[in-house]
């Protein structure tokens, strides 16, 4: 596929719901492990979809991170019962991926789950152990890290999308997902994240991919992925879609290049 050899390289997808975000996160997983690379999966959405749109699967679910309250403590001090006062904002978390992940076709898939507080800035242990996931996982050359984010911009209202490399807004052609990119760009800038790139997908005809365009002008547009009605029934029957990459459209074999060559952008102007 010409994917070339990388540093390791963090990637989170984002955007409203409904706009594809799980499928297209799943199918650039998909399309790094069969061109040899080393995928961490993560699905960072607290309603985990990416384990059957990698088609793992299902009889075997991986336990949420944030869901081990006894393992939580144990990194971080926190007492029991009660969180406390104080606890340690940099807890050991380096085995986690053998220990918790579930590994095939060179891809581990982990599941983050969320924290049960709400609110911008949450700091609390669950939060605290996710994002030093984060920052852990790889960085080794030919590894790539691909995170499947929440909907919307909670996550970044939080700061757990810091230590990504490159941040996607998955758009499509209809305006609500449009003003949904906007707000992640602004946030991302808030906590010195580059802008994030953005992919059209379900496009209908030359008319949507001109209309994205000229609404988000501004934005770096990496391609456009044509509406499928296979994908729909895919993710309806809860089965991985495309279950031969090859059926995929070319388009994301370009999508997943310009991801993986570009160097790392500078952050967004404040």
């Amino acid at each position: 596929m010409g994917i070339p050899a990388t540093r390791g390289l963090k990637l989170g997808f984002c955007g409203k719901g409904g706009v594809g975000k799980t499928t297209l996160a799943s199918l650039v997983v998909r399309h790094l492990a069969a061109a040899g690379k080393d995928v961490v999966a993560i699905d960072a959405d607290p309603v985990p979809n990416l384990q059957a749109a990698l088609g793992f699967p299902m009889d075997v679910v991986p336990r949420p991170v944030a869901d081990l309250k006894e393992l939580i403590e144990e990194r971080t001090g926190a007492k029991k019962g009660g969180w406390g006062t104080f606890f340690r904002m940099n807890p050991t978390v380096a085995d986690l991926p053998e220990r918790l992940g579930l590994s095939r076709d060179n891809i581990r898939l982990l599941v983050m789950g969320t924290v049960d507080k709400g609110g911008s800035g949450c700091v609390c242990p669950e939060s605290i152990v996710l994002k030093a996931l984060v920052r852990h996982l790889l960085l080794a050359p030919d590894q790539v890290v691909v995170m499947d984010m929440e909907a919307g911009v909670e996550h970044l209202g939080r700061g757990s999308s810091a230590a990504l490399d490159r941040l996607v807004a998955v758009v499509d052609p209809g305006q609500r997902s449009h003003v949904a990119a906007r707000r992640i760009r602004a946030l991302a800038a808030d906590i010195g994240l580059a802008a994030p790139a953005v992919v059209l997908n379900n496009v209908r005809d030359p008319e949507d991919v001109a209309r994205v365009r000229d609404s988000l002008h501004d934005f770096e547009l990496l391609g456009h992925l044509p509406f499928d009605p296979t994908v729909a029934r895919a993710d309806r029957d809860g089965a991985m879609p495309y279950a031969e990459l090859s059926l995929a459209p070319a388009a994301l074999a370009e999508i997943v290049r310009q991801l993986v060559s570009a160097s790392r952008p500078a952050p967004a102007p404040t």
